[in-house]
C-alpha cells in the first residue's frame, strides 16, 4: 500500500468517526495520551501479536500489515523480520516469552524508545445464507521502554460486509450466494482487512517526529473510548 493510498484510507477512517460518533463523547488526543507528548518516543518495536482469535492465520494476516502504518505516523520501526531474527539468536521463539520480557532488556537489544504489544481479539468469519462477514478486533497499546508506562492504547474493530451479490434468485440462489462467498473468503487476501483496522487505530495515535504533524496534533479530537459509569 502507497503513501497516497494510505491517506485515502486515512481519510475514510476519520469519515467513519465522524458520521459514527456523532452522539459520541469526544477527547482531545493530548488529553487521552499525554505521556506520548511528554516523552516523545521516536522509535517504535512492533512486537508479533497475541493471537486470541479462532483463526489460527489470523496473527500471519495482521504481521504483514502492522509496519506501514506506525511509520507512516512518523515512527521509526523496526523491521519485523530483523526483529524475529535477532530474538530467535538469544532462544527467544514464543511470543508469550517476548510479551514477558522486561523491557529494559528489549531496548538493551534494540535501542527503542517504545514498544507495541497487541492483541488480535477477533477475527471471525460468520456465513450463513443471508449475510456473510468478518469481524476483525485488534488490541494495542505502546509502552516506554525507559520508565514502563503506558504511553498509548486503542482498540478497534472493524466489520467487514463479505455478502455476494450474484443476483441468483429464491433460495437455491441465496445458497448459491453463500457457497460462493464462502468459496471465494477462503482464497481471499485478508491484508487488506487488517489495513482498515489498523489504519483505525493508527487515526487515533499522535503523529511521530518523522512527520509534519508532530507536536502539532494535541487538539486533534477522538471518540473518548473510557467506559461509561
Amino acid at each position: 500500500m502507497n503513501k497516497m493510498n494510505f491517506s485515502k484510507l486515512i481519510l475514510i477512517v476519520v469519515a467513519i468517526f465522524i458520521f459514527s460518533g456523532c452522539s459520541a463523547k469526544y477527547i482531545t488526543k493530548g488529553e487521552e495520551f499525554p505521556r506520548m507528548y511528554d516523552q516523545q518516543p521516536k522509535s517504535i518495536l512492533i512486537l508479533p501479536p497475541m493471537n486470541e482469535s479462532t483463526d489460527a492465520e489470523a496473527k500471519d494476516y495482521y504481521m504483514t500489515t502492522v509496519e506501514e502504518p506506525f511509520a507512516m505516523m512518523g515512527y521509526y520501526i523496526f523491521p519485523v523480520e530483523m526483529v524475529s531474527e535477532i530474538m530467535k539468536q538469544e532462544g527467544v521463539y514464543d511470543t508469550d516469552l517476548l510479551y514477558n520480557m522486561p523491557l529494559d532488556k528489549l531496548y538493551e537489544y534494540f535501542g527503542a524508545d517504545a514498544v507495541l504489544f497487541t492483541k488480535i481479539k477477533k477475527w471471525d468469519l460468520l456465513y450463513a445464507v443471508l449475510i456473510s462477514n468478518l469481524t476483525v478486533s485488534i488490541e494495542a497499546k505502546l509502552v516506554s521502554t525507559k520508565t514502563s508506562e503506558e504511553l498509548w492504547k486503542y482498540t478497534g474493530t472493524v466489520v467487514v460486509d463479505l455478502s455476494s451479490n450474484s443476483g441468483a434468485g429464491g433460495l437455491a440462489g441465496l445458497l448459491i450466494d453463500a457457497v460462493a462467498t464462502a468459496v471465494s473468503t477462503a482464497t481471499s487476501d485478508y491484508v487488506d482487512y487488517a489495513h482498515v483496522a489498523n489504519s483505525k487505530l493508527v487515526y487515533t495515535l499522535p503523529a511521530g517526529p518523522y512527520s509534519e504533524s508532530y507536536m502539532k496534533d494535541q487538539e486533534a479530537k477522538l471518540v473518548d473510548q473510557t467506559p461509561v459509569q
